[in-house]
């Protein structure tokens, strides 16, 4: 079975017709049942009531409800604690990912690969050119780099919001309980048999984007604090190379003023080093306070999601947090 996740918000028009899509896909394969996980992430639409009326003529079709908005991510975290299939599918509500596209995009994982490995355990697809503003692009591109470095990313794969993984990935990344996930990362934590499928990505014919600068932000601080202490470790390089710098120019200053009494001491050389110094201190300092700031909150045991209701969930496996 497939368990496709939607996380969904201002979709009402589209979301719909996403799932409709799916049934006429899945049936294309007779040996293949599927599941449908519908996260209404609070949006201030109707998308509820529209999921509302799919769930009730197909039991199929489960969907939650979430008390908050939370973001792309934790909604998807949601999703994946209530997919029972054996492939779970990422797609987004607004029609842009190919799902006529879904059989290429599972093949991998559905066949031996050439390298005699066996099949891969998670599929993305990799758009050749993207349908979004160019500062969506740049702020992937960004975060495409960040992640490369921080996760030991392969250079050649990209990420985007089509992609299937086997169950036992799925498995795996639910057991991260924080309430900043970031599934790219909790994929490649637990796998490295991961492929790109190329494919073209469509363009959005209802609606508009609602992917603010604020969440993408939000996203990026994720994937830079929650995988790696690497940035910490800049950190410190950076202060070790700055105290250094600042003992050899301190030697450097009594040396010339010992040899040549008459030099003036240069005040706006000394107000420009004490203005970077002091710049690049309270950038570590709020580098550090924000990895102390997520291990509070953490410890606190805030959700990722907080679950209002649910239709077509097993009263047993409805939830009101995060595990």
């Amino acid at each position: 079975m497939i368990s496709f996740i939607i996380p969904c918000y201002h979709s009402e028009g589209s979301v719909g017709l996403v799932i409709d899509e799916i049934r006429e896909v899945v049936a294309q394969r007779p040996g293949f049942d599927y599941q449908v996980v519908a996260v209404n992430d609070c949006s201030p639409d109707n998308v509820l009531s529209v999921l509302t009326g799919i769930a009730q003529k197909d039991p199929k079709v489960a969907v939650i409800d979430l008390a908050k908005n939370g973001g792309r991510h934790n909604a998807l975290m949601c999703g994946c604690h209530f997919a029972t299939g054996d492939y779970i599918v990422f797609i987004d509500d607004d029609q842009q990912c190919p799902a006529d596209r879904l059989w290429d995009l599972m093949d991998p994982l559905l066949h031996d690969a050439a390298d005699g490995r066996g099949s891969y355990d998670v599929a993305i697809a990799r758009y050749r050119k993207k349908t979004q503003s160019r500062f969506k692009n740049f702020g992937s591109w960004v975060n495409d780099r960040v992640a490369t470095w921080l996760l030991d990313k392969d250079p050649s794969l990209k990420f985007s919001n089509f992609s299937v993984m086997k169950k036992f990935v799925k498995d795996e990344v639910i057991k991260y309980t924080n309430p900043y996930p970031y599934l790219s990362g909790l994929m490649l934590r637990a796998t490295r048999r991961v492929i790109n499928v190329d494919m073209e990505e469509r363009v959005r014919t209802i609606g508009v984007g609602h992917y603010s600068f604020r969440k993408s932000f939000s996203l990026w601080m994720n994937s830079f604090t929650a995988f790696s202490v690497k940035p910490l470790r800049i950190a410190t390089g950076i202060g070790i190379l700055w105290a250094v710098l600042g003992i050899l120019m301190g030697i450097r200053t009594v040396v010339r003023k010992l040899m040549n009494p008459a030099i003036p001491l240069g005040y706006s050389s000394m107000m420009a080093v004490l203005l970077f110094s002091t710049g690049m201190i309270m950038f570590m300092l709020g580098l550090i306070g924000e990895y102390i700031g997520r291990i509070y909150i953490s410890l606190n045991k805030s959700p990722q999601f907080v679950i209002r209701d649910t239709i077509n969930v097993p009263k047993k496996r409805k939830r009101g947090k995060s595990r």
